[in-house]
C-alpha cells in the first residue's frame, strides 16, 4: 500500500512530461521564426539578383 501511494506522490514524470511540452513549444516558435526569416532573406534576395540583371 506505501508502494501505490509514494507512487501517486512522485511528481518527477509530471516535470519530466512539463520540460518535454516546453521543448516542443520552444521549437515550434523557432521553426517559425526560422520559416518567416527564410521566406524574408528569399524575397531579399531575388530583389537583388532583379536589380543586378538589369
Amino acid at each position: 500500500m506505501t508502494t501505490i501511494i509514494r507512487l501517486f506522490k512522485d511528481e518527477e514524470g509530471a516535470t519530466a512530461i512539463e520540460y518535454g511540452l516546453i521543448a516542443a513549444l520552444i521549437s515550434v516558435v523557432a521553426i517559425a521564426a526560422m520559416t518567416a526569416v527564410g521566406n524574408n532573406l528569399t524575397a531579399t534576395f531575388n530583389k537583388v539578383s532583379g536589380a543586378l540583371a538589369r
